[in-house]
């Protein structure tokens, strides 16, 4: 089983037990914490949409710890002018341990084929004009291969 949750306005595909790494999250460590915004959630392959978020579900997780992430350096430089700039950033982030996914409420997806068969009366109320017979094509004439000019015949 695993849902699509959206956390910190990222989309992350989470499993029971998996440790995840959002952006930072103002929550203590060792806190729980609940997400109610959850988009999509497949239970042994019956799989249910939300239209944007499915009612009643939410995923629980609880905060590990936070960190920082790898150190980036951003380094400018126009030659030739004297420009050099040289700048650094660490992300902070927060880990998060996936404890329950909870899908009360949830309604699995329709499928296509019930699609399908709802559309069918729809296309039979909606009966195309008479056609018209298509119109007689003139023949087309084949033109003849051009003549040699007689200077060309001499020639050879």
């Amino acid at each position: 089983m695993y849902a699509v949750v959206e956390i910190a306005g990222q989309q992350f595909k989470v499993q029971k037990d998996q440790k995840i790494f959002v952006h930072r999250l103002d929550v203590e460590a060792g806190k729980k914490i609940d997400f109610d915004k959850v988009l999509l959630i497949d239970n042994d392959g019956k799989v249910t949409l939300g239209a944007p978020a499915i009612k009643g579900a939410s995923v629980s997780a609880q905060v590990e710890e936070h960190v920082k992430g790898d150190k980036v350096i951003v380094f400018r430089k126009k030659r030739r002018k004297g420009y050099v700039k040289k700048n650094g950033h660490r992300q902070s982030f927060t880990a998060l341990t996936i404890k329950d996914i909870k899908a009360s409420g949830a309604k699995p997806a329709a499928k296509k084929a019930e699609a399908k068969a709802d559309d069918a009366p729809k296309a039979e109320a909606k009966k195309p004009a008479a056609k018209k017979a298509p119109a007689a094509k003139k023949p087309v004439a084949k033109k003849a291969a051009p003549k040699k000019d007689a200077a060309e015949k001499e020639d050879k």
